[in-house]
């Protein structure tokens, strides 16, 4: 490994805080600051976020099986008992849901890379999803106004 020299600038107190550790660890400046830069190089590379997609075939085999019951469902209820006969279940991810295996809950792919967005469902059906904690999506995607901006209408007077 070939290394090219650099010039840094720290602040005094940076300098001197950083001359303490690379002596207590018994290594020169440059080899503390080479160790701490390459450190933060494999924490960042490690904790990148990959996304969590499901396989191509995968999805495409799913996509297939699958379109007629998504197709023909009339209610959550309907698509429910659809996929429960394919051995699948929906359940909420996030603000959207999740296909997994029925009944042993392996998740499978998002609902919307088969296609189904979950507000293109909700809109569908006129209704969230049953127990779906993002009730201000359904507010929002079915037109409904905000609990909070709900006021009361004056009550007749009794004459």
């Amino acid at each position: 490994m070939s290394l090219r020299e650099i010039m840094l600038k720290l602040d005094e107190s940076t300098l001197r805080a950083a001359m303490r550790l690379a002596q207590d660890s018994d290594v020169t400046l440059g080899q503390f600051v080479r160790v701490a830069v390459e450190a933060e190089i494999q924490r960042r590379s490690r904790n990148a976020k990959t996304p969590n997609r499901a396989d191509e075939r995968l999805l495409a085999s799913l996509r297939t099986l699958l379109a007629a019951d998504f197709a023909h469902a009339r209610s959550w209820a309907d698509l429910s008992c659809r996929l429960s006969r394919q051995g699948f279940a929906l359940r909420e991810a996030g603000g959207g849901l999740a296909l997994h295996r029925h009944p042993s809950g392996e998740r499978l792919c998002k609902a919307s890379e088969l296609g189904h967005s979950y507000a293109t469902l909700m809109r569908r059906f006129d209704a969230p999803f049953p127990g779906h904690s993002h009730r201000y999506l359904a507010d929002r995607m079915l037109g409904r106004p905000d609990r909070n901006d709900i006021t009361a209408a004056p009550s007749p007077r009794a004459s």
